[in-house]
């Protein structure tokens, strides 16, 4: 089969690890079944992957990819959940076992003809989202779909400030909190990409660091350094710092006097459950939201993708075709 592989790291030029052509068809484990790809789209991961961060020398060659639609061994129609764990080690939460990985990870991804993944790993795709609206799901959509409903603590019809408008994450906050009755107000460097994020449904969107016209109930965090002074100044006392990234940096000026006199809260979220995927599905379903698609490739044509990735020229999901 055809694959996109990370053959070696190179934190400075990522690509030059980076290697397309045939490798061996997967063979599917005990409790694993074989998935035929029909989509499958990039995320910031696989990027980190090329760079050596959260994988080690000696799971390489391995496929990139953690995001998959495509048909099961049966021919049903199937999204892929990414996240590779076992519920019970996390108290019912597979991304609470201590184990857990993202395809990818330990196992090779879904830049592949075919992938091999548990079979509770496998939810049904409605027939109303299209393979290459599905493969945007697992991760970056999940991430912001558990963010805002599991994570926030705020009732629709509050504001939350989305920071760094433009990234898959945040380009997911605001088309779910959207549809779900949340104000959405957004950030972002650019003023493109600032009438991008209104476009979508943002209500206002400001530069970074802006004075905003009142403060939030809750931010969703996803930029890190660049932006942490900025979340925690724009919260009203009381609200919530949700934080699934921090692509500028993890190390900023804690603000601890703030926090604590103004009684926030910070907490981390990362991916979702597979019930929690299949419960977003059928929210896109019920309330006609997609996901953003800047472009769809075939999975040849990954490298261009992974240049617009790597240089910020993006606005919405990748996605690859075999």
């Amino acid at each position: 089969m055809f694959a996109v592989t990370a053959a070696r790291f190179d934190a400075d030029d990522p690509l030059s690890g980076l290697e397309l052509g045939e490798r061996p068809d997967p063979v599917a484990s005990d409790g694993w079944v074989t998935v035929t790809v029909k989509a499958a789209s990039l995320n910031h991961h696989d990027v980190w992957t090329l760079r050596g961060v959260g994988i080690s020398a000696d799971r390489l060659p391995i496929v990139l990819g953690c995001d998959a639609a495509g048909l099961d061994p049966e021919g049903h129609e199937v999204i892929v959940h990414s996240v590779i764990g076992d519920p019970d080690a996390g108290g019912g939460d597979e991304t609470l076992d201590p184990r857990r990985s993202l395809l990818s990870e330990r196992y090779d991804g879904t830049f592949a003809g075919l992938v091999c993944v548990p079979r509770r790993n496998l939810v049904p795709k409605p027939a109303a989202l299209s393979f290459e609206e599905a493969a945007c799901l697992p991760t970056a959509y999940l991430t912001a779909y558990k963010m805002l409903f599991a994570k926030s603590g705020v009732q629709p019809g509050s504001t939350i400030l989305v920071q760094g408008a433009g990234g898959g994450v945040a380009t997911a906050l605001i088309l779910l909190g959207r549809a779900a009755g949340y104000r959405i107000w957004a950030t972002s460097r650019t003023e493109d990409k600032r009438e991008h994020a209104v476009k979508l449904g943002a209500d206002q969107a400001f530069p970074p660091g802006a004075r905003l016209p009142e403060r939030v109930d809750a931010v969703m965090e996803t930029v890190g350094q660049a932006t942490w002074a900025h979340s925690v100044r724009s919260l009203k006392p009381g609200g919530r710092i949700v934080i699934c990234g921090a692509t500028t940096g993890d190390a900023p000026p804690a603000e601890l006097t703030r926090i604590f006199f103004t009684q926030l809260s910070v907490t981390g979220s990362t991916m979702g459950t597979r019930d929690q995927l299949a419960r977003l599905a059928t929210f896109c379903e019920q309330t006609g939201v997609r996901p953003l698609i800047d472009r769809v490739l075939p999975l040849a044509e990954a490298r261009d993708g992974f240049e617009h990735m790597i240089t910020g020229g993006l606005f919405g999901k990748v996605v690859f075709v075999p």
